[in-house]
């Protein structure tokens, strides 16, 4: 169950730095929008990338405490 700890972990690292490039993008699309429908628009492209990282940080946490509780 090592393994399925160490792999949780990884997947867990891979959603947060997700987690902040779509900081990063959110930063982007505020100082290049000229406008509030221009940034809602922006964001709006930007919202799945956040749920996906999001969603994979939690299965990595998930796989991580199955590991652990399997150990």
């Amino acid at each position: 169950m090592d393994l399925l700890i160490w792999i949780g972990a990884a997947v867990s690292v891979i959603g947060i730095c997700g987690l902040l490039f779509t900081v990063v993008l959110v930063r982007k699309a505020r100082k290049a929008a000229t406008d509030d429908e221009d940034l809602r628009a922006r964001l709006g492209k930007i919202i799945p990338i956040n749920l996906g990282a999001l969603l994979f940080s939690i299965l990595g946490l998930m796989a991580v405490i199955l590991g652990i509780s399997l150990s």
